[in-house]
């Protein structure tokens, strides 16, 4: 007989998102039961935001040793190992590996179980010969990453996003698929650790960025030697005796690229399919069968069950999936009605300069508010850190509606994913450029360039006629 458990919450996925979900309902007291197949971390730690991150790290320090001349150093070459290179990124990995592990967990109050989750009904869950009836469900099972239907494609071997980090051996010619964050900012990591590298992207590349932010980056990148093709589609992959034949295609015109690997990278969909939902009621988007149909509050259309992170759709971001968690947690431990606020979560691209964004965009704004909003601009050759540091390629952008309150911010230049944090802070307590020009930055910091922007939006306030007028009266004053 199957036993049968009845815990206050079931976490379907121990990723960062899944994880997130069970230590807050333990530290409410909650029973919880969490289903994993895999390792513990998910994706993120294990295959795809950590290592891609570690890899970028390793080809900043590549950078670094070239580009000594500016500060007096003498340029080198530096000398890349391919196999300590792999070993570095596996011990990022590793250091992290304990605060998801099971130890942990159960440490904590959690159970664990390793198994394969199907629903055998709406209100209930089966894992392996374990059935469970949980009061509430969280579906955090991630996403896995999806694959073109190029001719060739799987006649010869090829990495994903998930696969390139076990790869020990040197990448002479590297063609990447797909022109997104992650594809871009490992095209520039490996064309920094001294891959050849070329991008192919059928439409523009970056398309999730604010334009002006996303040409800053990729002159960078072009610059650096990484050749992106806008708008080429891939239309055959040939496999070789040695090396792979790649023939893309643009404005009519056919090329062939000689490729040593290819990598994947034109993005990701969630895991859903294993796990029954229509037994338990639950339906998909109408417009995108590969994502679930949620409300604001991230319910299913089974009222028992929710869904964060990357199996809840939209942007795939562990900050995101741990920011659903808490909303997810008090919405199903206590029922309080709480909802998203998409304009609180930020996202960066870690290429070289960063680009980040929070809020409202210059595209977003003008749609939505007509003529109701300010864009301000600072420029990093405006900041003194950033020339001390000779990183002074890069703009940060404000946007503000006319009373000075923050809609948004992006940013392209050095440790933007820093700097983004201040007008994250600022749209989630409502703040306006006055608190922007009033905070005092340490000198000389690039977090100086938030006040420069508050400043400046408070200058060109002073030719508001209601302030001209207040100020004439002051001076009639004694």
């Amino acid at each position: 007989m199957a036993e049968i458990l009845t815990p206050d919450l079931c976490v379907i996925g121990a990723g960062s998102g899944g994880l997130a979900v069970a230590v807050a309902a333990r530290a409410h007291g909650a029973s919880v039961v969490v289903v994993e197949r895999d390792k513990l971390g998910g994706e993120s730690l294990n295959a795809t935001c950590i290592p891609s991150k570690a890899l970028v790290a390793a080809g900043h320090h590549a950078h670094a040793v070239r580009g000594g001349a500016p500060f007096g150093i003498a340029a080198d070459e530096p000398r890349i190992n391919s196999r300590k290179l792999h070993d570095h990124v596996q011990e990022v990995i590793a250091s992290l590996a304990p605060e998801d592990s099971v130890s942990r967990m159960e440490a904590l109050g959690v159970e664990i179980a390793k198994a394969e989750a199907r629903f055998v009904d709406p209100r209930t869950l089966s894992a392996g010969e374990t059935l469970i009836r949980a009061r509430r469900f969280v579906i955090a099972t991630g996403s896995r990453s999806l694959l073109p239907e190029i001719p060739g494609l799987l006649g010869v071997p090829y990495f994903t996003t998930e696969t390139i980090f076990d790869n020990t051996r040197k990448l002479t010619h590297l063609v990447i698929i797909g022109a997104g964050s992650v594809g871009l900012e490992l095209a520039q990591a490996y064309n920094r650790l001294g891959t050849e590298v070329t991008v192919v992207e059928p439409a523009r590349p970056l398309p999730e960025s604010d334009p002006e932010l996303a040409e800053i980056a990729l002159r960078r990148m072009r610059e650096e030697g990484v050749d992106i093709r806008a708008e080429t589609e891939v239309s055959l992959i040939q496999a070789r005796s040695q090396g792979i034949g790649v023939i893309v295609k643009s404005g009519g015109r056919e090329e062939m690229l000689d490729a040593s690997h290819i990598l994947v990278a034109i993005g990701r969909v969630p895991n859903l399919d294993s796990l029954d939902l229509d037994k338990a009621r639950i339906r998909r988007s109408r417009s995108d069968p590969h994502r679930l149909e949620i409300g604001a509050g991230l319910k299913t259309t089974n009222r028992r069950v929710y869904a964060i992170g990357d199996a809840a759709g939209g942007p795939q971001m562990a900050h995101l999936a741990d920011y659903q968690a808490g909303i997810v947690v008090r919405n199903a431990l206590f029922g309080l009605p709480l909802r998203q606020r998409p304009e609180l979560i930020p996202s960066v691209t870690y290429t070289d300069p960063e680009i980040a964004e929070v809020g409202l965009t210059e595209a977003a704004a003008r749609r939505r508010r007509k003529d109701d909003f300010i864009v301000t601009r600072w420029s990093f050759a405006q900041n003194d850190r950033a020339r001390i540091l000779h990183q002074s390629f890069g703009v940060a952008k404000l946007i503000t509606d006319r009373r000075g309150r923050v809609l948004g911010a992006g940013i392209a230049g050095s440790a933007a994913g820093e700097l983004i944090a201040l007008f994250s802070f600022a749209i989630a307590n409502r703040l306006s450029t006055r608190h922007l020009a009033a905070f005092v930055a340490p000198y000389p910091t690039l977090s100086d360039i938030a006040r420069c922007l508050g400043l400046e939006v408070e200058r060109r306030q002073v030719a508001n006629p209601v302030l001209r007028g207040l100020m004439a009266v002051n001076r009639l004053l004694p």
